[in-house]
Formats: structure tokens, sequence, C-alpha cells
């Protein structure tokens, strides 16, 4: 089915023509995949943004979770039709590795483990998968992911199937009971091997969340290498996907010590950041001063890495999606913050919605999911619309549709400032409908291809677009340990912050709230963030007409204020 051509919406306020370019639907990548600096390009040389989701299958039953649930071509479609682009799936070495788990049949390690309503799942949803060897199921899997579009990137998670991880489960590092480094390696080559020619399956991460009393950096560096290698000789049309260590925290090392490999334009670093990484801070402790601190440590530990002109992939990070966790709640502002502003490729945990066997629970219900328990539909919708705005790219090659600029994003929400109409209220609304900004050097916000810029009225009422920018209430900073406040002073000596009214989603100024140590208080509705885009938005595409009308209408109607 070819695209669609492309189309315009028009209005006509004040008798001038405004058009907004809707933009078709964007072709699959041309696949493979190659790294273009700290980007991940496609054949064409143009930027593709990983937007993926963990697919676990890499606990005892090993088979990809779910298929008693729902048929795996009806999974993979739902993946796409959610925006997802690319499904991290997981697998225990002894999959590779030892023969006679690789040829169980699904229904055999069901039964094994007791998981008779597995089964008689799988004969209802997936008849052709519950009597394949556990490879060809896995086969299976990767095939319908690829023939609905959805790229596959194979992660080594865990040595004997089961879940992960702690330090002491004998699969952190080389050399533990069940992580033979001589026996990686041939798991490595023959998953390489066994995907080679399959176009979907884009990259292969070594290993997952290296850790445990063991980890060194000399034997990181004699085998991550080596593994690099492996793959790359075996399947050099794969991205090579390389874990830090202390659960794929740590890269600081590498400041100073680059990899030593044979081959250019495939290698990808990957970081996994949770709320509880961080333990128990961001609910006992002021969310501006946790943050600022995160931020930071990930900036000395692998945020480098994208200087360094190496693409950066958040392999793991996620949330309860019950709403009821304030410490991951708190945590997902600041992520989406960090994933806007980098632009990061990421992978969200999970897809799944329950799992056939956990810690000894059956139908375990995974409350991180995508996925509701039964997998027919999304746990949170409202979580989707949110993160959807990091499943397409800000900036990257190939993706120039207009001169660098910024957009003002609002990681509560997901969304950015816009203004709809010339009388409206500035409001909150998806960022590709943004205003094109910039912020000068005087620290103002103005409007690019405009004279106007960005004002703060008074406490409590909405933000104002105004032509005469020289005093202090059009003068905008970042403060706090966050430094997502943005604040700015009126007229009466009064400092306040850019904040939403979540009803209406309008922006205002109000007090600054958060500065202080109070952990009882969440900032998420003041933090906003400066993101670099060359994306085209609604005043990017017809900014000479939007300034000189408002230009006109500021200075002669309304005496200079909007």
């Amino acid at each position: 089915m070819g695209s669609p051509s492309r189309f315009f919406l028009c209005f006509l306020p004040l008798a001038v023509v405004f058009c907004s370019a809707i933009e078709p639907p964007r072709p699959a990548a041309a696949l493979p995949l190659t790294t273009d600096s700290r980007w991940i390009v496609d054949e064409a040389g143009r930027r593709v943004k990983l937007a993926c989701l963990n697919w676990v299958s890499h606990l005892e039953p090993v088979v990809a979770e779910g298929l008693s649930k729902q048929p795996v071509d009806e999974i993979s479609k739902k993946i796409a039709a959610m925006g997802f682009n690319c499904v991290r799936l997981t697998w225990p070495l002894y999959l590779a590795t030892n023969e006679s788990l690789a040829n169980l049949t699904v229904r055999q390690s069901l039964q094994g483990l007791g998981l008779l309503e597995s089964i008689a799942g799988f004969q209802a949803h997936n008849p052709s998968i519950v009597d394949l060897p556990l490879i060809k199921a896995f086969q299976a899997v990767v095939s319908s992911l690829g023939e609905n579009k959805v790229m596959v990137i194979l992660d080594n998670h865990i040595s004997k199937p089961g879940w992960c991880c702690s330090s002491n489960d004998g699969n952190g590092f080389f050399g533990d009971i069940y992580f033979d480094p001589d026996v990686w390696l041939k798991g490595l080559a023959k998953m390489a091997t066994l995907f080679k020619g399959t176009p979907f399956v884009v990259g292969m991460s070594l290993r997952n969340e290296l850790r445990g009393p063991r980890q060194n950096v000399d034997d990181w560096y004699r085998y991550m290498q080596r593994g690099a290698e492996v793959v790359h000789a075996a399947n050099p049309d794969v991205l090579v996907i390389i874990s830090g260590l202390s659960f794929d925290k740590d890269f600081s090392f590498l400041s100073s010590r680059p990899l030593n490999l044979s081959f250019t334009k495939k290698l990808v670093f990957e970081l996994h950041w949770y709320g509880f990484t961080d333990g128990s801070a961001w609910r006992t402790s002021n969310p501006n001063q946790v943050c600022g601190l995160a931020l930071d440590n990930i900036r000395r530990s692998s945020g480098f890495l994208l200087d360094q002109g190496h693409p950066l992939f958040v392999s793991e990070f996620g949330v309860d999606q019950s709403g009821s966790n304030v410490n991951d709640n708190r945590y997902l502002s600041c992520f989406m913050a960090m994933a806007a502003e980098l632009d990061l490729d990421w992978a969200l945990w999970t897809l799944v919605g329950s799992y056939y066997l956990r810690g000894g629970v059956r139908g375990y219900d995974e409350t991180y999911g995508i996925f509701s328990l039964n997998w027919g539909q999304p746990r949170n919708s409202s979580f989707l619309n949110r993160i959807s705005v990091m499943q397409s790219p800000f900036q990257g090659p190939g993706l120039a549709q207009a001169k660098p600029h910024i957009v003002i994003f609002h990681p509560l929400t997901g969304l950015c400032i816009q203004r709809r109409t010339l009388f409206e209220p500035l409001k909150l609304g998806p960022c590709s409908g943004s205003e094109a900004w910039s912020y000068t050097p005087e620290k103002t916000l103005t409007i690019k291809g405009t004279y106007f810029c960005l004002q703060a009225v008074g406490l409590g009422k909405p933000a104002k677009l105004g032509v005469i920018c020289t005093g202090a209430s059009s003068r905008w900073q970042p403060i706090s340990d966050s430094k997502m406040h943005l604040s700015t002073t009126l007229e009466d000596g009064t400092a306040v912050c850019l904040d939403i009214d979540p009803g209406s989603n309008v922006v205002f100024t109000n007090a600054c709230k958060c500065l202080e140590r109070d952990n009882m208080c969440d900032p998420a509705s003041q933090w906003f963030k400066f993101v670099n885009t060359t994306l085209g938005t609604r005043s990017a595409t017809r900014s000479i007409r939007f300034g000189s009308v408002l230009e006109f209408l500021g200075r002669k109607m309304l005496g200079g204020i909007l």
C-alpha cells in the first residue's frame, strides 16, 4: 500500500491563510543499521531512533511471554500500532549452548514446570508454536515481529534461565558459576549466525547487566572486545551493543581507555536507569536535588560517550504503571527530561503484562508492563500517550526540515508549549505543533522569525507573548538543582516560575515550588526543558507571516502586548 500524499490543514484568522503541513507516516528504515557519530542511521544515512519494548524470553519456560494469552501476530501488530519500532528480545545463553534445552518443545518445557493452564492457552492462541522446539519458537517470534516491520535486538540477558538480576545469582560476571566466557562466546556466535540474513534483526546486545563481586575493568575489556569481534565476524550486519559494569550503570573507565575493535560504525553502548536505581530517594528526598544528582552521575558515568561520538541506548527504563508508586512517578519526569534533551534511543521495560512463572508465582501480574494482565489492551493508556513524544526523533542526520531551534518541553505531560491561535493563551500541546523558540544571550525566549518573546504578567496569571522584551519579566533562567524551573521576576520584584493548569494545560506563572529540601513536594508541574530540534514546527513553517501579523497587531492594535 502506497504512502498517502502530503496534505494541508488551513484556517483563516483575520483573513490571513495559515497552513500546517501534515506529514505522511515515515517509510520503514532501509536496513541494515549503522552508526554515524552518536546517531544510529539506516542505509540512506537517515537517523533511526530506536523506540523499543523489552519482550521477555529468558525465564524458566524459555519462551516469549504472553503467547498463552494472545496470538503472536496480534502482539506484534499491537506493538507497531502503539508506535514502537523495535523489540529488545531477551534470551538465556543456555538456549544457544544447551541442545537438550533448545530442543525441548514448548509443551514439554511448560509441562516440566507444571504450567498446564499455559499449555491450554498456547493451544488456543498459538497452536502452531506449542509443539515447536524452544529455539524454533524463538525464531517464530522474531519472524512475526519482522513481518510486522518491528526491528529486533537480541539481548543475551542471562545464562541459566530465570529472573534477573542479583549480584550473587551466578550469572553476573565472567567466571561466575553459570557464566563461562568460552561458552558465552560460542553462544553469541551461534545466535549471530542463526539470524544472519534476517533483515529485521538489527542488533545484538552482548550481555545484560554485568555485576557482582568478580567484576573488574580488565576482564570487561578482555571479554567484551572478544564478544564484539565474534558477533561482528558471524553477522556484520548487526549493531553490536555493549553493556557496562554495575548493572549497566558505569562506563566511566571508557573516558580514558577506548575499546580496541577491528570494525567501526556498528558500536552502541547501553545504559539502564530506573527509579529504584536511586533507592527510595525520589520518595524520601527533594526531587529537584535527586534529579540534579542523578543526571550529574549519568553524565559522568555514561553521558560522555555521546560527546565521544557513540550512540547511547537506554535499553531498560520503566515505571509501575498503576500510578501509585511515588518513587517511580517522580523519577519518570526527570527521566523524560533527560531522554528528550539528549534525544536518546531507548527500550521500555516491559511489554509483558504477565509471566507464565516468575519467582514461583504462576501468572505473575507485571505492573511495569505495557499490556494488561490478559495482554488484550494497554495497562495505562495515559502513560502511552505521555511517552509517545519520545518515539520520534528531535534531530539527527537526514531529518532536517528547519533551522535549529528549541521547543519548550514539559516532561510531566510529554507536551510542549504552543500557541494555537493569535488570541488564545499559551498552552501545552503536541511537540510537533510547538512554536520554534530561541533562547537568547539576554535570557529571553523568543519565537524564531518574530519579535515576540515570552513574558510573565502576574502571579497566577497566564504567560503572554509581547514585543517589548527588555524588562525583567521577559528574562527567563533555569533554576533549582534540576535546572528545570524557568524563573523570571515580576515588575514588583516577585520571583515566579512557569507552571501549568492541570485542567486546561494553560501555561501561567506561579510561586516557585519545591526549591528547598521539602520531600513532600512534587515540582514536576513546574519542570520545563529546552530541547534542541531541527524538525519543522508550526511556527517554523510560517515564521514570516506569523511574525509580521503578530508584530503589526502588537504594535498597532494592542499597544505592544498580546
